[in-house]
């Protein structure tokens, strides 16, 4: 089962986030997601466990609880949407319709 936690610790790492669902059962991963440019935690990571039982008895004690000072939410992950190709962005300028130079006579 796929289990989402947020609200963590900006300082939390994999290693401290797998620790603590050990404790209910069997961890094969846990990711802390971490923003591409700045390299720091964005505050929620994803924790995999086989197990249904367990990782259930896992949210049902994580959830709510406080760690370092911030209450998790921990709950099942909900399956990733489905996006389209990423498109560069930025409408395009206008370049103005106005009538240049007016108000000029030509007598």
């Amino acid at each position: 089962m796929n289990i989402y936690v947020g609200n963590l610790s900006y300082s939390t790492n994999d290693d401290q986030l797998r620790s603590y669902f050990t404790e209910y059962g069997v961890v094969d991963s846990a990711r802390v997601i971490m923003d591409r440019d700045s390299g720091r935690s964005k505050g929620f990571g994803f924790v995999e466990m086989s197990n249904a039982k367990e990782a259930n008895a896992a949210i049902e004690a994580l959830n709510g609880r406080e760690v370092d000072g911030r209450s998790l939410t921990v709950n099942e992950a909900r399956p990733r949407e489905e996006r389209g190709p990423r498109r560069g962005g930025g409408g395009g300028g206008g370049y103005g319709g106005g009538f240049g130079g007016g108000g000029r006579n030509r007598y």
